[in-house]
């Protein structure tokens, strides 16, 4: 292992590792020279988390990862859900090692790249906490449609050809109708369409594993310069002592994820 190396981990937020061998391949051929990949699911939990009571239940065990990772000393972290599940809780149970969303990274990127976005979904199920989480993020101006595909989580893996071509039909139908000039694969199971898509349509289509991990890439170098997210405000950290002194939930202290003697505040 190279002392130079960045070590980038993806976690998956549900209960199953079926995706996690294509997610590390397709992370492992887009990388840095430099960077080390790990992708991990949780234990337990649903298979999705296209309803919101899913999230609740896997929203815990998705903490308790990202700090996990932090004191494993890994460089940053992506939690794989367009949701952008747990995004803000973890940056409060991280002490400065960078966490990344997919819905974050690619409105980001995608208001770089043209005047407007599309993003291409499964269902409509996923469109309102989606639409809500876009426009805090402040491109809802930016935001030309959402397609949805009538596809999901565990659907689009399962026949490529007729993902592709949903794809593609909702794509060319946000760019031709909606006016979009740049199209986002609104969830992470849409992994490995990004290329063929942009070929048949001649814009940029940004794939929601792909970008984050970069982004995740620039932060983990960024952090070297104090650049992480704020613990100032929004994103300051909960009191270990008073986790500790609560006994709040029980595995924050039987796992050891919290250090009880840092902090006396």
């Amino acid at each position: 292992m190279s002392t130079n190396a960045t070590r980038i981990r993806w976690i998956d937020p549900v209960g199953h590792d079926d995706f996690s061998d294509d997610i590390e391949a397709l992370l492992n051929e887009t990388k840095r020279e430099t960077t080390e990949v790990e992708v991990v699911s949780l234990d337990r939990g649903p298979h999705h988390v296209e309803f919101h009571y899913y999230e609740s239940l896997v929203l815990p065990d998705v903490l308790h990862r990202v700090k996990e990772a932090e004191n494993d000393g890994v460089d940053a972290t992506v939690i794989g859900c367009f949701y952008d599940l747990g995004l803000e809780e973890a940056r409060e149970v991280s002490d400065s090692m960078p966490v990344m969303g997919p819905a974050q990274a690619t409105t980001h990127l995608a208001s770089t790249m043209g005047d407007t976005f599309s993003v291409i979904v499964g269902r409509r199920k996923w469109v309102p906490q989606m639409r809500s989480t876009i426009a805090r993020y402040g491109f809802d101006d930016r935001l030309a449609s959402f397609r949805p595909v009538d596809l999901g989580v565990l659907d689009f893996q399962a026949d490529p050809e007729r993902t592709r071509e949903r794809l593609t039909t909702a794509a060319q139908s946000a760019i031709e109708e909606d006016h979009a000039e740049v199209i986002i694969l609104g969830c992470t199971a849409e992994y490995g369409f990004h290329e063929t898509l942009q070929d048949e349509l001649g814009g940029p289509v940004l794939d929601a594993v792909v970008a984050p991990f970069k982004f995740a890439e620039l932060q983990a170098e960024l952090a070297s310069l104090g650049w992480s997210h704020s613990n100032i405000g929004g994103y300051e950290s909960p009191r270990p002592a008073e986790i500790h002194d609560w006994d709040v939930p029980e595995d924050f202290s039987t796992r050891g994820v919290w250090d009880h003697s840092s902090s006396e505040n």
